[in-house]
């Protein structure tokens, strides 16, 4: 295995990094590599006794994702914040993962946002989340970590795929325009992990959850996504009295939603016990017009006026429902939270914990 790699204009000496984190210890840290593909070893201890290191492990999934692990009875997790660990810079993300020594990463980290942030930063967005995904992946490949986990998007399926959306339908076409930027930076991963597979044997398993909501969601404007944004809208519009909100689009796309703790449940049960190189959809089989979601929003926050549509704003995707079937023969996973009630939880977050929730922006 080369000890240099190139990323454009630096070269980063991996095995520099393996010999400082090993200074002053009797062992190099868990190197098991014999250069051929194909070779790393699977896991064979209970998952319960892994050491898991999570990317974005402070964030929305993130929190949710740690406690799914601790009730799985996983007590040994490493979950650096951004102020810690600067998963852009390659050299910081190698040294992180090296030193930590963990047998799975988990990969959450990701710059997001809604159809209005996609609109506004798309640059950013692509290459921000693509320098994270690769830095990540080429970080755990020279660590030897035995699994590595990279949570992707369906904003990286076409356009107008078929509904359910299957994961064979990927590459069948361009993603709806605002969110191809996105989309493209995160589907990018799921090839990267498997040129490692074939040529390296790295171990490295690709899920893809739905539009996530519930308690613990971003609701600052700049960054979020439809229902905190909708949630929002409507407590202020009944705070002050507002007799109309204005919604982007016709109301006619639909979209499905999963709650952020049955999706943290899937992606523990996916470490535990999903191996295969293709794709897997985390969702619910049911979608949900964007009218219907904004009529329930509006009865479920208490807000009576009216709601006007800007048809002069895009709609995204004209529709998004995924077909889970895979997760549920894969690793068993079914999403259990009716959505109503999931939805009267993430409102009473939020009105609870209003400065918490409107303060990330990032």
């Amino acid at each position: 295995m080369p000890a240099l790699f190139d990323y454009g204009c630096d070269a980063v000496d991996h095995l520099g990094i393996l010999a400082r984190v090993a200074s002053g210890a009797t062992n190099l840290p868990r190197l098991r590599h014999n250069g051929r593909p194909g070779t790393i070893p699977r896991m064979s201890e209970p998952f319960e006794l892994k050491r898991v290191f999570v990317t974005g492990g402070s964030g929305f999934l993130g929190t949710s994702l740690r406690a799914a692990l601790t009730r799985r009875g996983v007590t040994d997790v490493v979950a650096p914040s951004s102020a810690d660990v600067d998963l852009l810079d390659v050299d910081a993300a190698t040294t992180a993962i090296v030193e930590s020594r963990p047998d799975i990463v988990i990969h959450l980290a990701a710059r997001v946002g809604g159809i209005g942030a996609n609109m506004e930063r798309p640059a950013s967005l692509y290459l921000e989340n693509l320098l994270l995904g690769t830095n990540v992946i080429e970080a755990a490949r020279v660590a030897e970590v035995d699994k590595t986990v990279v949570v992707g998007t369906i904003c990286s399926y076409p356009k107008h795929t078929p509904v359910p959306f299957e994961e064979s339908s990927l590459w069948k076409g361009f993603p709806e325009e605002t969110n191809a930027p996105y989309g493209i930076a995160k589907l990018a991963q799921l090839v990267h992990l498997q040129a490692n597979r074939s040529q390296y044997g790295q171990n490295g398993i690709y899920l893809m959850p739905t539009n996530l909501y519930g308690p613990g969601d971003k609701f600052h404007p700049a960054v979020s996504h439809v229902i905190p944004a909708l949630i929002r809208k409507c407590v202020l519009a009944r705070e002050s009295n507002t007799d109309e909100i204005e919604v982007w689009g016709t109301g006619s796309a639909s979209r499905e939603f999963l709650f952020v703790d049955d999706a943290a449940l899937g992606i523990a049960l996916a470490a535990e016990h999903y191996d295969g190189d293709q794709p897997i959809n985390l969702g619910t089989n049911s979608e949900l017009l964007i009218k219907e979601l904004v009529e329930m929003i509006a009865e479920l926050t208490r807000y009576e006026g009216r709601i006007r549509w800007d048809h002069s704003k895009p709609d995204g995707q004209p529709r998004r429902c995924v077909d889970a079937d895979k997760a549920h023969e894969h690793f068993g996973f079914d999403a259990t939270t009716d959505f109503r009630d999931g939805l009267a939880q993430t409102i009473a977050w939020y009105e609870e914990n209003r400065t918490t929730a409107e303060a990330r922006s990032n």
